[in-house]
């Protein structure tokens, strides 16, 4: 492969775990334990079946973080491609093998345990446009040929997991891949052309979407229209964020929520529940703790002298970022229902592990990120 640091790195493991950055793993688990409080209150006060197995979860994914921190990048940058190729294949497979659940299939099963594939292809295609971009000269990122390519790579996953159908892996895949070809320094001409594209085919997407996902855009714009069928999770969620003010009506006290007028509160709507018992005011000092996560990784991604970890740890925090308004904008009612979950918070061991990861790639390069990493004389794509 012959991808090398300029000057090998003679650090012991003390030096490298000296230059984590511990402050992302604080405020990733303050984050995690607001979702462990709510997971306790959602259960009614009992840490099974969901906040037990979140705080494993998180204490389990920190391992692996700083496992894989003191990892070299070139390990992850030798693996990227490959790690694409089996998440597409597994992608692949879903609609064959997978498994069906609430009208879609999306899962896979192996060896007892079942997981989402869309996930893992959210990591896989970071890593995948990271190497590519190390790989090609800046000045080549606007031409043709060289768009083209990338784009494949993001067009590719988007179209296999709207076929579940899965509309907001599809949205999230085509986000952080444009913002990471930004980055990587593509013309804005480009996003201009495809931005007025996509309006143009709108009817056709229109036409090519579920009944199911039409019928979220309908209720989208108008809830009042079936307020006890499509249009019930959105309602619901605005009565028990409305309910709870600026100050909440205090923990395990919400009547919306605990009563279960509110669906989904452990996963895609556990921000309706924090909503209702802390108010405003509570779901503030969560977005300034999301805020905080998301400066300390784009400093990361600023100080790393190579293109691979400043897109890699840049992707991390686009997916983290996107996650968080999809699902806050979902509740409040600002976008169609999707089925995002809120990054650390909701319930669930597939978006956890895939968050986490993401944030062991991006700490390694942060931890190896003042050397940089030089490609040999052959420069091989793959």
């Amino acid at each position: 492969m012959g991808y090398t640091l300029s000057s090998p790195s003679e650090d012991g493991l003390v030096a490298k775990l000296w230059r984590v950055n511990w402050p992302v793993l604080v405020v990733a688990a303050a984050i995690a334990g607001m979702g462990a409080a709510a997971l306790y209150s959602v259960a009614g006060g009992s840490f099974q079946p969901w906040a037990e197995r979140h705080t494993l979860r998180f204490l389990v994914a920190v391992g692996v973080v700083l496992i894989m921190a003191m990892v070299r990048p070139e390990t992850w940058l030798r693996a990227a491609y490959p790690a694409y190729g089996v998440a597409l294949a597994m992608l692949v497979l879903v609609p064959i093998a997978g498994v069906e659940a609430l009208g879609a299939k999306r899962w896979l099963t192996v060896g007892g345990m079942t997981f989402q594939p869309s996930e893992f292809m959210k990591l896989a295609l970071v890593l995948a446009l990271a190497r590519y971009y190390q790989w090609l000269p800046e000045e080549r990122a606007s031409q043709p040929v060289w768009v083209l390519i990338p784009a494949l790579m993001i067009v590719i996953p988007v179209a296999l997991t709207m076929r579940q159908p899965d509309l907001g892996s599809g949205v999230l895949f085509a986000m952080v891949g444009l913002v990471l070809m930004f980055l990587a320094g593509v013309s804005v001409f480009y996003f201009a052309g495809a931005g007025l594209t996509a309006v143009a085919a709108l009817p056709v997407i229109w036409w090519q979407l579920r009944d199911y996902q039409r019928r979220r855009l309908e209720i989208f714009l108008n809830p009042d229209q079936d307020p006890l069928g499509a249009g019930y999770h959105i309602t619901q969620s605005k009565i028990a964020l409305g309910s709870g003010g600026v100050s909440g009506k205090g923990f395990m006290h919400g009547t919306q929520s605990q009563l279960d007028f509110v669906p989904e509160k452990h996963t895609d709507f556990i921000a309706t529940m924090l909503g209702e018992e802390w108010g405003f005011a509570g779901l503030l000092v969560l977005l300034a703790l999301y805020a905080i996560l998301l400066t300390l990784m784009l400093a990361m991604a600023w100080r790393c002298r190579h293109p691979f970890g400043r897109l890699l740890i840049a992707g991390t925090a686009m997916t983290l970022f996107i996650y968080v308004f999809i699902n806050l904008a979902m509740v409040t009612g600002m976008v169609p229902v999707v089925g995002v979950p809120l990054p650390l918070v909701s319930y669930g061991g597939t978006s956890m592990t895939t968050l986490m990861i993401g944030l062991g790639l991006a700490m390694s390069s942060h931890v190896h990120g003042a050397r940089p990493i030089r490609r040999d004389a052959a420069g091989a794509l793959f």
